[in-house]
Parts: structure tokens; sequence; C-alpha cells
């Protein structure tokens, strides 16, 4: 019996180079700046720079092929009637679809050809997540598939009850949501929280304080606004304002007053500490998830394919709520009404341009990309300052609202645009005085 345990366990451990290897080559390609013709920058984004600047002209035409299948993907699934939300969301996709048709082919009205507007969200936003999604995901493949989060979330297990009132199993959750994906996040917690081992108020912190966007679309951010020359500054930045934000959010309403109740007709699974050290539990469960890891090809497939959903889903979303969201701005006060909640804020922290920086954290409601755009010509910390709320704030209509309606997480959409209201606030307040140290 012996020598089988032995067998087991050298079996459990022979692939253990997987955790160093593929985790440090995930970490490279997101965290390691490399100079490219005398470019700083993170591989992933030279990679992206490179086709960029290499096979221009077929991008617009790849960004359509997505954006035509994310429009129709809803109709072939049947997702789309599932609810209210889904058909809304599912309309403004087939609207995407015809303004990327009329921005490629070059037809339609004057105002769409502003090149602040058309023009801004094709070139700038939508060919470059369209690359940077499937891209990032083949990496990010290598920096969650292999034990690498669950090792650091069983290491941060005992702060995360006292700081965020969550389980110590939600750090895994927490990163895996920050560096992966919102969806990605969403789905681990709508699936941990029917398994019983979240309550509701728990699955609720988790999914509008956590579930931000991708290291991926941080770096669209970060390259609209000219940042990535500081990218790992800007990464580590955002994301302890984020975690700091919403430590102070548990403590409001509505996150304050969710009921710490079960998932109905789920046996409630509290959870137990790791019994022995937590050094050596962290390092048994990366262990673990090692050994149950997929193929190579069949981690970089799947993960490739999930990308490309995604970028389905956001694409014709940026191209319809974002084009929305943009003539909101420029030819209504839409904006600069909801832009007043923020002014006492940003002049409070005298930012410079108080007004267009609470104008720009208002926009983030439509989409998270939005922000950016109205500050590409501002100075570094109003870029700086932008960059983190566009992703701190977490909230937003193209996207995260109708994944985490679509759960079975008990938060509904007036809760989740208070809950917004308070991460812009806090975010301004937070990330200023860093930046004014820092920059």
């Amino acid at each position: 019996m012996a020598q089988i345990g032995v067998k087991e366990k050298s079996r459990t451990n022979q692939g253990i180079w997987k955790f160093f290897v593929f985790s440090a080559i995930g970490a490279f390609m997101f965290f390691v700046p490399v100079v490219i013709d005398g470019k700083s920058s993170i591989m992933l984004d030279h990679i992206v720079t490179w086709l960029q600047n290499n096979i221009a002209g077929a991008l617009p035409y790849y960004a359509l092929i997505v954006i035509l299948s994310g429009a129709i993907y809803p109709f072939v699934t049947g997702t789309w009637k599932k609810s209210a939300v889904d058909i809304v969301f599912s309309i403004f996709k087939v609207i995407g679809l015809i303004v990327g048709i009329m921005l490629v082919f070059n037809f339609g009205p004057a105002w769409l050809f502003d090149p602040d507007m058309g023009p801004f969200l094709l070139n700038k936003l939508v060919i470059p997540v369209g690359l940077l999604v499937p891209i990032g995901a083949i990496f990010l493949a290598l920096l969650v598939s292999y034990g690498l989060l669950e090792f650091i979330g069983v290491l941060l297990q005992p702060i995360m009850r006292p700081i965020w009132k969550t389980p110590g199993r939600s750090a895994i959750d927490a990163v895996a949501s920050f560096v992966g994906s919102y969806s990605l996040g969403l789905l681990i917690t709508n699936r941990v929280y029917k398994e019983g081992k979240y309550t509701a108020k728990e699955a609720a912190i988790i999914a509008t304080g956590f579930s931000t966007v991708s290291a991926t679309f941080m770096v669209v951010v970060a390259k609209t606004l000219d940042l990535m020359s500081i990218w790992n500054l800007y990464f580590w930045v955002t994301l302890v304002v984020t975690f700091i934000v919403t430590a102070i959010t548990v403590h409001l309403w509505p996150l304050k007053f969710i009921k710490d109740e079960y998932y109905e007709g789920a046996v409630p699974q509290p959870e137990v500490k790791p019994d022995g050290k937590r050094f050596s539990a962290a390092w048994q469960e990366a262990v673990t998830v090692v050994s149950k890891s997929p193929s190579f090809l069949q981690n970089i497939s799947t993960n490739l394919r999930d990308g490309l959903v995604m970028a389905m889903a956001i694409l014709p979303s940026i191209l319809s709520i974002g084009l929305l969201g943009l003539v909101l701005a420029e030819y209504t006060p839409v904006f600069d009404w909801i832009g007043y909640l923020f002014y006492p804020f940003t002049a409070l922290v005298q930012l410079p341009e108080p007004m267009l920086i609470a104008k720009a954290s208002a926009l983030g409601i439509a989409e998270m990309f939005l922000p950016a755009a109205l500050v590409v010509e501002s100075a570094l910390i109003v870029k700086f300052v932008i960059a983190v709320v566009s992703v701190s704030s977490i909230i937003f209509f193209s996207a995260v609202v109708p994944c985490i309606v679509s759960t079975e997480i008990p938060i509904s959409i007036p809760k989740l645009v208070v809950i917004w209201l308070q991460r812009v606030i806090l975010t301004i307040l937070i990330v200023t005085p860093i930046a004014y140290v820092l920059l």
C-alpha cells in the first residue's frame, strides 16, 4: 500500500514543472516590459502592435466577421429570449453590426465618421480588443490554469474574511476575476454560490467587487491613453485600489444588507481551514490543479475559443452602446448631469480639468472604454486616474451588467447602479493622491 501511495504521489508531482514554466511564461507575457524598436512594453502589446502594423488592411474585415458572429450568436443559440435584458442586448448587438458595416464600407451619416465617433471606436477600441482578447486568452491560459492562482488563493485566505467579508476560497475567485476576466469570475462565482459554498451576500460582494475586466482589456485602455510605458505601475495600482474600494463598499448599502443566505436547495458548505502549515496547503493545492490540468493544446484551444466568444459578445456592444454613449456625451448634457455627481470629489482632490474627469467617469456606466475617449489629449495624471477609474468601477452596461443579471446572484440593476456610483467616488478619492505621489 505504501508503495502505491509513493507511486501516486510521484505521478502527481510528475507535471509540477508546468506550474513553474507555464506560469512564468504567462507572467512574462503580461508583466515583464521588453524594449522592441525603442518602445518599452509587455510582449502581448508588442504582438498586437506588430499585427496592427503589418496586416492593417485586413483587420477591419476581421473585426467585422467577429461582430457579425457576435450579433447572430444569441439567435443561433436561443439565448436572446432568456430574459428582457437578453432581448435588449441582443438588439443592441444587431445595431452594432449595422454600425460596423457602415464604418468598414464607408457609408452612412456624416456625424458617424467624425474622428472622435465611429473611427475612434473602430480603430482605437474594436480592432485592438478584437486582437487582444483572443491572443491574451492564450497566454491567460498559461497564467491561470497551472496552479498559480490556487497557490496565491490559499496564501491569501487569512485576510479575505476580515477585510472583504468573503471566505478564503474567494481569494482564488477574486484573483481569477481580476487577472482573467469578469465572465470567468462570474461563472466561477455563480457556480460556487449554487453549490452552497458562498452565501448570497458573499456572491454579490465577489461579483461587484472583483469581477472587473481582465489584464488584456487594461492593455487596451493603457494603449489608448499612452500609458504602456508605465504599464506595471498602472496594473498594480489598479489592482490595489480596486481591492481597497471593495473593502469599503462591503460596509455600505446595498451590499451590507444583502442576506447571508445560501442558494435555495443547495447544501451549505462553510469553508474549512486547511490542515497544517498554510504554505504546504497552498503548494498541495497547486500540485492538485497541475495534476488535473488538461493537455497544453487542449488548454490553449479551449481558452482561445472562450476568448473569441468573449470578443464576439463585446465588439458589437462597443459599436452600439459605446456609440450611444459617445453621441449622448457629444450632443446632449446627459453625462454632464451625471458628471455633476462626481465633480465635488474631482474638485476636492484638486485634479486638473475636474469637470472633464467627472464627465469621463460618468461615461463608464455605459462602456468601460468610453472614459478614455474623453481624456486622450489630457495631462498624464488625468489619464492615469481615468484609466484606474475605468477598471475599478467594475459595473458597466455593455457587458458586466447583463452578465451579472443572467446569474442567480440576487442583486438588481438599481442596486448595481448605486454600487457603481460608490465605486467611482471612492476610486477618485483613493487613486488621486497615489497618482500625485507616483507620477
